[in-house]
């Protein structure tokens, strides 16, 4: 009986141990999540600027696509949208609601443009103080137009939000590995005496680990996987109801969330056992009744 009561004990243990450091990965992976599609949010908001590249009166439909097709293969590069003379005055005609050929004896006033989108590394102002020199430096280029005033803006409260969320990680990740630390402390506790024992019938220290790291193996995977069925649930389901969301919320951020909370998840349960083991291992007799 009090075998079979040891045993239920154990798994028991073992249970709860699981479904704590189940509910501690969720939240780690939530914070990774959130860290991930603020990334993919930051670089969304980086590719939305636009350089509107001008060109001259001398610069016809095929010059403007022909550079952009040069232009494309740079590396600061997302893409580029070309606008012919003729879109140009559709345009400003739908905006201005008359046509301003009627004022210019027929003649179209607007000169071909390219409006190009940047890689996200190089949406600073550093970069487009360059980039605008290198366009400038091409004959048929007449001026380069873009937001500096926005750009600073965006890059510094970018830098700003970056901090934070890193502070927030930092700060969660810590807590993660108290809140596992005492779990696994309390499961190791319960088992403190088994292990002087041990220690007494002449047992290496190696030999004692061994079976709670198993288990520790064993739980860190349990949670692990339960927490990434939970939270790959809840992607797949705000995919279902939004799925503009996958642009943020990306396949790629789910694979990466679910692999950091895996390895987490078994890097810390054994880390954290090994640990308590060896604690417990170094004590004393007349302290283990403390």
């Amino acid at each position: 009986m009090p075998r079979k009561r040891r045993k239920v004990s154990l798994r028991w243990q073992a249970l709860t141990s699981t479904i704590s450091t189940t509910f501690v990965l969720i939240l780690m992976g939530l914070v990774v999540i959130c860290a991930l599609t603020a990334r993919q949010l930051s670089e969304s908001v980086r590719e939305s600027l636009t350089v509107t590249v001008m060109l001259g009166d001398e610069a016809t439909n095929a010059d403007a696509l022909a550079m952009r097709k040069r232009l494309e293969r740079k590396a600061w590069v997302k893409d580029i949208t070309f606008i012919s003379r003729e879109q140009a005055l559709e345009e400003q005609t739908e905006a201005m609601g008359t046509d301003p050929t009627d004022f210019l004896g027929g003649e179209n006033p607007f000169t071909p443009s390219l409006e190009v989108h940047l890689a996200a590394d190089y949406a600073c102002t550093d970069s487009l103080l360059w980039i605008s020199k290198r366009l400038k430096s091409n004959k048929m280029v007449t001026d380069v137009i873009y937001q500096k005033e926005l750009v600073e803006r965006l890059n510094s409260n970018l830098r700003k939000v970056t901090y934070v969320l890193l502070g927030i990680v930092g700060l969660l990740l810590l807590v993660t590995l108290v809140l596992i630390n005492n779990t696994v402390r309390l499961s190791v506790y319960s088992r403190r005496f088994l292990i002087h024992t041990m220690k007494l019938v002449g047992a290496s220290w190696g030999f004692i680990r061994r079976p709670f790291m198993l288990r520790a193996l064993w739980i860190g995977l349990a949670a692990s996987m339960l927490a990434d069925g939970v939270l790959l649930g809840g992607m797949h389901t705000l995919w279902q109801y939004d799925p503009t969301m996958q642009a943020y919320v990306t396949q790629e951020n789910a694979i990466i969330t679910a692999v950091a909370v895996l390895a987490c998840g078994l890097l810390l349960t054994l880390l954290c056992t090994f640990i308590s083991v060896s604690h417990f291992l170094s004590m004393r007799e007349g302290e283990l009744y403390g």
